[in-house]
């Protein structure tokens, strides 16, 4: 375990904790080099950025999940193409971001569409009922629920109280709903957007503020919801394997290739209202996940061998 975030998510701390974390995996690396033949990285926070550039002087063979994809709302994006130009082997989740991580290397290294991994990973888990959820806790999904995720963007970093707030109008205009919130993660103004939505709804009984589930307990929250809302990635990747509706709100994810569960909106309260409308006639999904490819895992584990 490598300790490299601090306790504010200001702009200059998040460019801090990436020279902190770039310093630590730097003395890691001299350390532990020769014990890896590869080394797997999975996405595009600041953090893997760090921890991957560190690595390129040592030559460590890295190898990328979801790399190719966009996200125009978030400073992500950048940290994301800059792990692909470190790493020697990619696996994407889609044909579309095969060809976008072989025309960003511009060079003869693998590239293999696997699809999602973490989709292989639901087939296998041991979802919790709602009887078990409820015991954990202490909220029962049998009722109408919402499951929330909505961090800030990164791009437009100055508009995300009000953004918060505008989220915060719907929430409190939908009394006909329980809401379970998970709490955004440590990007620029995360804590802007967590602090807006204890001021303005810890008070609400239909509401729920988790900082976090866990993987168990979220994907279990995900089954038993009638719909996801905000900007989270597992909206884009796993809810169409859950057959869910998401109202995916703002710009954080734009340019994610996207099943056709995803419903596209402005953080603008009446075109969120009417969302909701639109999903609670008919909140099953009946289309497919275009991330699932089946097998993921295996293939990965494959590919690993061969390139030993």
């Amino acid at each position: 375990t490598v300790e490299s975030l601090l306790l504010s998510d200001s702009k200059e701390s998040i460019s801090t904790s990436m020279g902190l974390t770039m310093e630590k995996f730097a003395a890691f690396w001299a350390a532990h080099q020769k014990k890896f033949d590869w080394v797997i990285c999975l996405g595009d926070r600041y953090e893997m950025f760090a921890a991957v550039m560190a690595g390129v002087p040592f030559q460590i063979k890295f190898a990328h999940l979801h790399g190719g994809e966009k996200t125009l709302g978030a400073i992500d994006n950048v940290f994301r193409h800059g792990i692909t130009h470190a790493c020697k082997l990619h696996f994407t989740a889609t044909e579309e971001y095969k060809a976008r991580v072989e025309e960003l290397i511009d060079e003869e290294l693998p590239v293999y569409n696997v699809g999602s991994l973490s989709l292989d990973n639901l087939l296998e888990m041991d979802l919790l009922d709602c009887v078990g959820f409820e015991k954990k806790w202490g909220i029962d999904l049998s009722q109408p629920t919402a499951l929330v995720t909505f961090h800030p963007e990164t791009v437009k970093a100055e508009d995300n109280r009000r953004y918060a707030g505008v989220v915060c109008d719907v929430i409190q205009n939908h009394s006909e709903l329980q809401f379970l919130i998970t709490m955004p993660n440590a990007d620029t103004a995360g804590s802007i957007v967590r602090q807006v939505f204890i001021d303005r709804l810890s008070a609400f009984s239909n509401v729920h503020l988790k900082e976090n589930l866990g993987t168990l307990s979220y994907f279990s929250a995900m089954k038993h919801s009638l719909f996801l809302m905000g900007n989270t990635s597992s909206g884009i990747i796993e809810a169409a394997s859950f057959k869910k509706y998401v109202l995916n709100l703002g710009g954080r994810q734009e340019g994610r290739l996207c099943s056709e569960n995803v419903i596209q909106l402005p953080i603008v309260e009446n075109e969120i209202n009417k969302g909701i409308s639109q999903v609670l006639k008919n909140p099953l999904f009946e289309g497919d996940n275009v991330y699932f490819n089946g097998g993921a895992k295996n293939v990965i584990v494959e590919v690993l061998k061969n390139h030993i």
